[in-house]
Parts: C-alpha cells; structure tokens; sequence
C-alpha cells in the first residue's frame, strides 16, 4: 500500500514540479528557504494525500498546503518579517548573470507587497494559474483577483522605479 500511494503521488508530482518549485521560491523570499517549504509542504501532502479531491487540482492542492505553512511560520516569526522597502540591499553575491539579479531585485520586491497581492501576483504572473484557479485558492472573489493583480503590479512599478532611480543616484553621487 504505501509503495503503491508513493507511485501514485510521484506521478502527480513530477509534471507540476517545475510549476510548484517557482511558486516556492517567489513566495518565500527573504523568509526562509524554498526547499523547506517544499519539503514540508510534500511531506504533509503525501500524509493527507486520501483528501485530495480531484488528481487535476494536485497543484492547488499543494499551494493551498504551502500557504498553511507559510502563515504558521510568519505567525511563530512576526517580528522578523518586517520588511524596509527603502533599505535595498542591491548585491547579490549569488548572482551570476544581469538576469540572475533582475530575479532577485524582483523577489525583494514581491517580499515587499502584502501578502495577498504578493501571493496573486506570484500565482498569476510566475506560476501560471487562471484567475479563476486563483479564486478558489485564495477563496475571494474574481474581482478581488484582479483587484490584488492590479494594485500588485502599480507598487511593484513604483518600488522597482524608486530602486531603479535611487540606485542611479548611488552610481552617480547625487544621494
């Protein structure tokens, strides 16, 4: 039986993967490490993988478990999760490519957006799901879908821009 139920949730799991791994590393960001939400959220969905309703909603199924324990860990670490929009620190040392830090000024950006819109945002823009699959994941309307997007993107411009024209006044000494 369980050799039977790993079978199974491996190949449910395998074709989403790539979908889920981006979700976790955008959603996470700054907070904790995206292989531990993997984990914990794997872990958790094979324990409870006799709920699931539908093998088309394994990724929903996944995400929804993944918020759970983001909302769990940012309840234990409250204090920590605040963020300052304007203290940016724009060195990565990971970064080996202009695209490699574009992704990471990116993700201190989303890390800055409150939580519904940064998780909309994510879910839409990097993971790829409908509006309509974002309805029942986050359990609102389809207005306050596009609601979220909408403002979501406007503070993602105006913090992007704000990094975009304050590095240039570092570079050039006028700040």
């Amino acid at each position: 039986m369980t050799k039977d139920k790993q079978q199974h949730f491996l190949k449910l799991y395998e074709p989403i993967h790539d979908r889920f791994e981006r979700f976790c590393r955008a959603r996470v960001y700054g907070n904790m490490e995206y292989q531990d939400l993997m984990n914990d959220t794997l872990l958790v969905a094979f324990e409870k993988l006799d709920t699931l309703k539908s093998e088309k909603a394994f990724l929903s199924f996944l995400i929804g478990i993944s918020v759970r324990i983001l909302a769990n860990h940012h309840k234990k670490n409250k204090e920590d999760s605040i963020a300052d929009p304007i203290k940016f620190d724009l060195q990565d040392v990971n970064a080996n490519t202009e695209r490699d830090a574009e992704v990471y000024l990116l993700h201190k950006a989303l890390a800055i957006l409150p939580e519904e819109q940064r998780e909309c945002i994510i879910l839409f823009e990097i993971s790829g799901f409908s509006i309509k699959e974002i309805m029942e994941i986050q359990s609102v309307s389809e207005s306050a879908v596009k609601q979220r997007l909408k403002r979501g993107r406007a503070k993602l411009i105006e913090i992007l821009t704000f990094e975009s024209d304050y590095k240039k006044e570092v570079q050039h000494g006028t700040r």
